[in-house]
């Protein structure tokens, strides 16, 4: 069955960080949703490749996905190239997601717009006819599209042309992303010897994830907010009230 909405990340965290929220508010509402992980996460400075698996599985739980797959791509080594281009269009033709979602294009780890202008390009090239690919057992994949592709934002603040109300699903967000005992600050981890604190190990990490959803969120009359770019815009609609229909909490 077709998914509703695909997420892919360079490595496993990466949707948790940015968009948990809104993959747990979508499952609630009962929609399709899978996770892609082009990596292993196999150069990060603490924790280990198969730790992270148990923790992703974790986090799949709590964001009741119905899909989480790894590419097994090299961590560091994500390349715009053929034989990546034809995993993720592999990918993207098997479980035909109407929305998908993408790594930052730009951000301060150099895999974060590398998948994302490798998944990007998949997106364009999973709808052509004559790139032909196949299921593992053989049989041919049919061309696929998605109909709309947003990217999530990392470290690096852009201007949204989204933001979720992620307000309802705070808790399970933060639960998603803290079951990556190994990543994020967990005062019941215990870093094997030489682990040095991260970037996102460092206790404030947490506190600035939380403030900046709230800054997002205050922006659109809600308590906690995740922020999306749409990349194929303007959006057409046919009625006007409608679609504005929401009362903005904040004038």
């Amino acid at each position: 069955m077709p998914l509703d909405l695909l997420a892919f990340a360079a490595h496993p965290d990466d949707v948790e960080l940015c968009a948990g929220g809104t993959m747990c508010l979508l499952a609630r509402e009962g929609y399709k949703t899978g996770v892609i992980d082009l990596t292993r996460g196999e150069l990060g400075t603490r924790g280990t490749p198969e730790g992270r698996l148990l923790e992703a599985e974790e986090a799949s739980r709590i964001m009741g996905l119905a899909v989480r797959e790894n590419l097994g791509l090299p961590d560091g080594g994500i390349e715009n190239a053929p034989a990546h281009r034809e995993a993720v269009i592999r990918t993207l033709r098997r479980h035909r997601p109407a929305i998908v979602l993408l790594n930052a294009p730009e951000d301060r780890h150099p895999d974060h717009p590398a998948a994302f202008r490798l998944v990007a390009d998949a997106c364009f090239y999973a709808g052509l006819a004559r790139i032909e690919t196949h299921e593992d057992d053989g049989s041919p994949q049919t061309p696929w599209r998605p109909q709309h592709t947003l990217h999530y934002i990392q470290t690096i603040d852009i201007e949204p042309t989204f933001v979720v109300d992620v307000t309802s699903a705070w808790d399970d967000r933060v639960a998603a992303l803290t079951s990556y005992r190994s990543q994020v600050h967990s005062p019941g981890y215990e870093p094997a010897p030489g682990e040095p604190q991260t970037f996102i190990s460092n206790p404030d990490f947490l506190v600035w994830i939380e403030a900046r959803a709230r800054a997002w969120g205050y922006r659109v009359g809600a308590t906690y907010g995740e922020p999306f770019v749409y990349r194929h815009g303007p959006i057409g609609i046919t009625d006007l009230v409608a679609t504005l229909s929401r009362e903005r909490a904040f004038r």
